[in-house]
């Protein structure tokens, strides 16, 4: 059995990484931190196979190195698009992955990091538009920019009630949009929603560029509702 640790302030993608691990029968999720203090605990407690981990998730990352190591617990840094996979794996990661990152890719990574070897995701960018790039670009198109705005938000992990506040409207009028938007795409739930907008590239950057559009909303957002 793979015990497995994710450490990612990202509410609502840890999520949806452990929904993707989870089902696989020889992996568990033995912890999920989203402080420095948790992840910690869980690597000296569980003494996991492989922790993956955000790559701003701790400001000191050879500290991570270290208590890994200790624990003699691989690394997959989960990394952000533009971040250079190259830099963390000369500071010692042991495979690298893009929050792009489709299921089958991040499965194959772990299984493979914990076999001892090491996993960077080609981040190559083709000539022509992919399958996956048509779809989000077609979902794009059915939305306006108050939908993706809102897309946008739920993919950060921001509760209804602070996302009404953001747009000066009410809880039921979110949830109105959001009906609509799960119509549109297809989704059934906002995990879903920000797991497909993840996956869809163009989809993803069309809702990011509509909320970096406008000021952001208050901190302290929490794990959606």
């Amino acid at each position: 059995m793979l015990k497995l640790i994710l450490a990612d302030n990202q509410a609502i993608f840890r999520a949806g990484i452990a929904k993707v691990l989870a089902v696989e029968d020889e992996m568990r999720i033995v912890a999920q931190a989203q402080t420095t203090e948790q992840m910690l605990m869980a690597l000296d407690k569980f003494r996991a196979a492989v922790l993956v981990i955000a790559g701003g998730f701790h400001s000191d990352f050879n500290a991570v190195l270290i208590s890994a190591n200790k624990n003699k617990t691989r690394v997959v840094i989960l990394a952000d698009t533009g971040e250079s996979a190259q830099r963390y794996m000369a500071a010692g990661a042991h495979g690298v992955v893009y929050r792009n990152v489709t299921s089958a890719a991040l499965v194959d990574c772990v299984r493979k990091v914990a076999r001892g070897e090491t996993w960077v995701q080609d981040m190559a960018v083709p000539s022509e538009l992919t399958e996956n790039d048509m779809v989000g670009l077609r979902v794009r198109d059915r939305l306006t920019a108050k939908e993706l705005r809102i897309v946008a938000l739920i993919v950060q992990g921001y509760k209804n009630k602070e996302i009404a506040t953001q747009l000066g409207t009410t809880e039921q009028v979110i949830k109105n949009y959001l009906r609509n938007v799960y119509d549109k795409i297809g989704v059934s739930d906002r995990l879903e929603l920000a797991l497909f907008t993840i996956h869809h590239r163009i989809l993803n950057e069309a809702a990011s560029a509509v909320a970096n559009a406008v000021p952001a909303p208050p901190q302290g957002a929490g794990v959606p509702n």
